[in-house]
């Protein structure tokens, strides 16, 4: 089994995401985020090195946008993105994000 490389812990949420790359204008979802990072559930094509611009609904309602650098590709399913220019204030969002979310899903494996 390959070995995790994440130093940081990615927790599962599955919220709406409109992103725009090199092939277009995309509407999907991300599948699970760290402070880092997440992965775009999408059956658009962006390629490892490329970045992109999208904005994420949080479970509150309200939009976040942000730009990240595609890490890989998994062809038909999606690609894994690392955020790039995040200002201090999203990056506490998404701080603070993470953590309730790590709680939810710590709790629902209880």
């Amino acid at each position: 089994m390959e070995e995790e490389r994440r130093v940081h812990r990615r927790v599962p949420l599955l919220v709406e995401v409109a992103w725009e790359g090199a092939t277009g204008k995309y509407e999907a979802r991300i599948c699970d985020v760290s402070t880092t990072g997440c992965f775009i559930d999408t059956i658009g094509r962006a390629a490892a090195g490329e970045t992109i611009r999208f904005t994420v609904r949080l479970p509150a309602g309200d939009w976040i946008k942000l730009q990240g650098e595609v890490i890989y590709e998994q062809r038909g399913m999606g690609f894994g993105v690392r955020f790039t220019n995040l200002s201090a204030f999203d990056r506490r969002r998404l701080e603070w994000l993470v953590k309730a979310e790590g709680y939810r899903a710590d709790k629902q494996k209880q």
